[in-house]
């Protein structure tokens, strides 16, 4: 992560596992906190090319059993949307996710975050900004599919890191780290704020 919580001064990049330590332990849910600890030693493995971004959770997330954050690096933007599973069996059937005989709209609000991330990040930088929306699982419980959702990745927290390595190489190094200072900026999520970049596109003559 490029800097401090949203709003405050930048400070030196913290890890992906610290970054998870300070945010989800301030939620007062142990379970949470520790699934996004594990999904963050996951990301660490992406590398210094990458960047965690906390999103504003009353903007973008309002629900206490998942948390979520941007994952911007050269295999583009994407909003990351942690559930914690437990030991319980996930089945899957397109965008239905059941868990223990519930049925919560875990896929619609992934989508939900991609598309309120992607809507802010494309009116800051004044070009199309894609976010695609991840779904990830964290627990020992397994996880079965009888058919994924269009348009959102679902995955297990141990995949995670190489789900998002798969995507390749979308757009610079560079144009990753000037998205993650945009995400960054408290204005972003307002009307106020406006970035340019240096004779190159968010998407970057490489995108996909």
């Amino acid at each position: 992560m490029t800097g401090g919580p949203l709003g405050a001064p930048a400070g030196p990049p913290r890890s992906a596992l610290d970054w998870a330590r300070q945010r989800l332990g301030s939620r007062n849910n142990r379970r949470l906190s520790a699934a996004g600890q594990r999904a963050g030693h996951r990301l660490q493995q992406l590398g210094p090319s990458w960047r965690m971004v906390e999103w504003p959770s009353a903007e973008l997330t309002d629900d206490r059993d998942h948390a979520g954050f941007l994952a911007i690096g050269p295999g583009g933007v994407y909003s990351v949307t942690v559930v914690d599973q437990g030991r319980r069996r996930v089945m899957l059937a397109g965008d239905v996710v059941q868990i223990h005989g519930r049925r919560p709209p875990h896929i619609s609000r992934a989508r939900k975050a991609a598309r309120k991330a992607s809507n802010a990040l494309t009116e800051a930088v004044g070009t199309k900004v894609p976010v695609v929306p991840v779904l990830t699982f964290v627990g020992s419980g397994p996880i079965s599919a009888q058919g994924l959702p269009n348009g959102c990745l679902v995955v297990a927290h141990r995949e995670l890191d190489k789900v998002l390595l798969a995507a390749g190489h979308k757009i610079s190094p560079e144009t990753a780290r000037k998205l993650a200072d945009v995400a960054n900026h408290p204005a972003t999520w307002g009307d106020r704020y406006r970035w340019y970049p240096d004779n190159q596109t968010a998407s970057d003559s490489r995108t996909a």
